[in-house]
Parts: structure tokens; sequence; C-alpha cells
């Protein structure tokens, strides 16, 4: 059984799929607490529902949309989001699996989109992220940096540097909306000459604090 948050189809306001249309399974409960969570309701299963993998990709196929993301909570916390994934795809979707880095990515549907975190020092889990998960990532995977200050944005280098140098792979910086002015991150960005992508939570200037968006 997946213990499921809530199931719903928004515009996608992260990744490089930013602007579509997506439907999104939003499981419940997260083994990590980031002091900056935007879905504090999903960290635990309370006021979950049970479905099997059966009924939400039921629930899915409903809104008739090609692009699904699995989120969370922590999607990779619950056994079944893989099987959830591989189901979906072969229902003709695309499917984004975004994930905060901790848990392994080995076992996963190769066809996934892997959207992963790497928390920095704000979040207060720094040095979570599972580094094996580097073993496999692809050209179609995302890496994301939420940053809330400098030192975020120097251990966020940093880690570019040490661990994701010459990869091709797209990698994202989404500045903490409460703590830093985009226009400060994005100079940062240019005066150091990093190849990333600023990335702002689309949604959260469409429908902001908005539950179900």
């Amino acid at each position: 059984m997946l213990y499921v948050s809530e199931i719903f189809l928004s515009i996608q306001g992260e990744s490089t799929y930013a602007g579509l249309p997506c439907v999104f399974v939003r499981l419940a409960g997260c083994n990590l607490v980031c002091s900056w969570c935007d879905t504090v309701y999903a960290r635990t299963r309370e006021n979950a529902r049970a479905l099997s993998v059966e009924e939400a990709v039921s629930e899915v196929k409903k809104f008739n949309r090609p692009l699904v993301e699995i989120t969370g909570g922590e999607p990779l916390a619950q056994a079944e989001a893989g099987f959830l994934a591989a189901r979906l795809l072969d229902e003709g979707c695309t499917v984004l699996m975004e994930t905060n880095g901790s848990l392994s990515l080995s076992g996963l549907d190769a066809r996934v989109v892997k959207i992963v975190d790497v928390k920095c020092p704000s979040s207060g889990e720094a040095g979570s992220f599972l580094m094996e998960n580097i073993d496999h990532l692809t050209p179609d995977d995302e890496v994301k940096f939420v940053i809330a200050n400098r030192r975020d944005f120097e251990y966020a280098k940093d880690f570019i540097e040490k661990n994701l140098r010459g990869m091709a792979l797209s990698i994202l910086f989404s500045p903490v909306r409460s703590a830093i002015e985009p226009g400060e991150l994005a100079e940062w960005i240019l005066k150091d000459g990093l190849d990333v992508r600023l990335q702002l939570q689309m949604h959260a200037y469409i429908w902001p604090g908005e539950r179900g968006r």
C-alpha cells in the first residue's frame, strides 16, 4: 500500500519542466526535518490515505495529463513508490521523482527522471546526501540545492566542484523565499560564473500558500 497525502493537478513549478501542467502524487512521511520545509503537513502519515498502486494510477489517469511527479514528504521512504513510477511509465507518462537525496536511488526504473536534493546547511540536514546516489544519476536527471544564504551557496559550489564536475545533468539553485532575494542569488551565480539554473518556485508565486497547488 501507498500512504498518500494528496493527488492533484497543477502547474509544475520547479525543475526544467517548470510551467507544464503536471499531476502530483504527494506521498506522506519523511525521514528528514528540514527547517524551511514547505509541506510540513506531509512529514507524517497522519491523515494520509492508504491506496494500492493501482488505485493511485487510476486517480492519476483521471486527469488525462502525460506529466506526473511523485513527491512527498519523501517518496522513497515508501517501497511502493518505485512500483508506482514503473506503472505510470508503462501507461505512457513521463514520471519525475523528487527526492531529498538521503535514500538510495538504486532499483528505480531507468526511465524515471530523478530530481535529487542536496541539503545545504540552512536546512539543518546538511550531510544527509547519500553519496552512492551520484552513480545512479543520468543526463536526464537534475540535482537541486535550496539556498538561504551565502554559506549555503558556498556549500553548493564546493559540492558541485568535488562531486558533480563534468557530469552532464541539470543543476538547479532555488532560493528560500523567506530568506534571500532571487536577485541576490542571481548576482552570485553570475559573478562566480556558475553553469547552473536559477530556479524559482513558480507555483508559490501564482498561488502563494495554497495547498494542492
